[in-house]
């Protein structure tokens, strides 16, 4: 199962583009900050990840307020066929509770 719950902020958005089907896209950067409980030690996890929203979720996300703390639900991908780097895909998101 593929399937990713995160909470983060958006660092850095695009604007709202089109792929040459007509479908809507926004590219982001998500920031996630939080505090983990490893091996009895409590540790700083902090990290910048590639996010994309596909859709009709994107003109949702378009409008999201930079910075502010959300919780995301989606899926990683290769960010192309040939790529080994990931991309977190966005389908829902929500204001945090935290």
């Amino acid at each position: 199962m593929n399937q990713l719950l995160i909470l983060a902020s958006i660092l850095e958005r695009d604007v709202l583009r089109f792929t040459p089907a007509g479908i809507p896209i926004v590219s982001a950067l998500l920031l996630h900050t939080s505090r983990q409980l490893e091996a009895g030690v409590l540790r700083l996890v902090e990290f910048e990840m590639p996010a994309i929203a596909v859709g009709e979720i994107s003109g949702q996300f378009n409008q999201a307020t930079l910075g502010e703390t959300l919780q995301f639900s989606g899926f990683l991908a290769r960010k192309s066929r040939n790529s080994k780097g990931l991309v977190f895909h966005i389908l829902d998101f929500e204001a945090s509770n935290i």
